[in-house]
């Protein structure tokens, strides 16, 4: 086996992941030797997942992060799969379009209610027993936080606030042996993004043709690149490091003018 078990012993939860890049971190973590907490909406894809990964390794809670009362009786379910958490990912994000003229109260709300507020208050009903394991959190944002693109404005709005509350946590409960960190991620070549892509009209191999200034290396980023990072911000070879916000892209965002939307 090429993985080295470097996640031995840990439980983590991680939010959306039946697909995507939350499935890629699952995968990984279990493969690192963890016991894996899935989440997800679908009960059949998690069920499935859940089987794939082995019972001993995956555990399945189905749930809405839009609703606070299923929060709670996510960290309670999450928390009876294995007896223990260590680390909380809160990976799952809602990626609806819009921009200003597009962006009403109900479309704002909903999608900060995913990406935003969820993660706070799984964190806040899975703090005791962090403190208690002194575990970590980790983020999962987007480089999109720090301005984003005009058609994507709500969900650049509620990851420049989930970074802020990484770092707020960090600050407030370093001395409670909790980590808080998070990865902004960029541009990754997901099924639900080539998807996304062709829904647009984009021909079959537009992940080929991306332009220079958005992979610079040739290639999008791949998810399991972005499950690989992660490993180690999930690891104990993180500790004591906590209040970083990691940028995992191609290319330095300070300097750069990253909404090309529209562009050849």
């Amino acid at each position: 086996c090429r993985f080295s078990m470097r996640l031995k012993n840990q439980h983590i939860l991680i939010t959306g992941s039946t697909t995507g890049i939350g499935e890629f971190m699952a995968r990984r973590f279990v493969a690192e030797g963890a016991q894996g907490i899935l989440h997800g909406r679908n009960n059949e894809r998690g069920e499935a997942l859940r089987m794939e990964l082995g019972e001993d390794s995956a555990a399945f809670c189905q749930g809405d992060l839009g609703d606070p009362q299923g929060l709670e009786r996510l960290a309670k379910e999450a928390l009876e799969a294995f007896g223990q958490i260590d680390v909380l990912v809160n990976n799952a994000a809602l990626t609806n379009r819009g921009k200003i003229e597009e962006t009403d109260a109900a479309l704002f709300d909903r999608i900060i209610s995913v990406n935003t507020r969820a993660p706070l208050l799984l964190t806040r009903a899975l703090m005791p027993e962090l403190k208690r394991t002194k575990g970590c959190v980790l983020n999962i944002g987007s480089v999109l936080a720090h301005c984003g693109q005009a058609n994507l404005l709500a969900y650049a709005v509620s990851k420049g606030g989930l970074m802020t509350m990484t770092r707020n946590l960090a600050d407030a409960h370093g001395q409670d042996g909790v980590r808080f960190n998070q990865l902004n991620v960029g541009w990754t070549l997901t099924d639900n993004e080539y998807k996304v892509k062709m829904g647009d009209g984009l021909p079959a191999d537009w992940p080929e043709n991306v332009p220079a200034y958005a992979n610079p290396f040739g290639r999008l980023i791949k998810p399991e690149e972005i499950a690989t990072a992660a490993v180690y911000w999930v690891s104990r070879e993180s500790f004591p490091i906590s209040g970083t916000i990691a940028e995992l892209e191609q290319y330095p965002l300070i300097g750069r003018y990253t909404n090309h939307e529209g562009e050849e």
